[in-house]
């Protein structure tokens, strides 16, 4: 299985890792409505579904395939491979990061026939300071050790998890939303 991904990232590195993105990100929203919101399969929002995976194929997977890509390229330190990781962690924390959950929320309000003020004002910040209790910790160990090619592969695994949030305070735009570390509490 490993030595066909390969292949397909080595023939087409865009359209399978957006594919690939598609995928988990569509498994990130089924696990948010199965396992945390328990809606079971008869009431399973297959639209939400669709939408998840369809953003995540159509915008976050090409847009993270060239992103990774232009920090590769553009932002290094010959002499210091460890300033290089830390500045690629920045810029992909300072742009990419609030760039892209802004494009999630507003890509999602607008699919859902919502307002994209309304939910950004609701779903921002949260997810915002929750990214920022994980990500940058995912990304060190991405760049120090993943070569570039699998990246977006090991960005989208550690996503199943952050996608099924994303869903979870996508879904609950309007209502109070809540960083992951108080829904545990919550839900207990």
């Amino acid at each position: 299985m490993l030595a066909w991904y390969q292949a397909r990232l080595a023939s087409r590195p865009l359209l399978t890792q957006s594919l690939t993105t598609s995928l988990l990100f569509g498994i990130g929203d089924i696990t948010a409505q199965q396992l945390i919101e328990h809606r079971g399969l008869a009431n399973h929002d297959l639209l939400r579904t669709a939408r998840m995976a369809s953003y995540g194929g159509l915008v976050f997977g090409p847009a993270a395939t060239t992103w990774f890509r232009l920090l590769q390229s553009h932002v290094r330190f010959p002499s210091s491979p460890n300033r290089t990781i830390l500045a690629r962690v920045a810029a992909d924390q300072g742009l990419f990061a609030p760039t892209f959950i802004g494009i999630f929320l507003s890509s999602m309000a607008v699919l859902e026939g919502g307002s994209v003020t309304e939910k950004l004002s609701s779903s921002y910040w949260p997810a915002l300071s929750a990214n920022y209790l994980i990500w940058p910790f995912v990304q060190l160990v991405n760049f120090k050790f993943v070569p570039l090619q699998h990246r977006v592969l090991f960005v989208n695994v550690i996503s199943i998890g952050w996608n099924c949030y994303l869903s979870f305070l996508n879904s609950s735009a309007g209502t109070e939303a809540v960083p992951p570390q108080e829904e545990t509490v919550k839900m207990a």
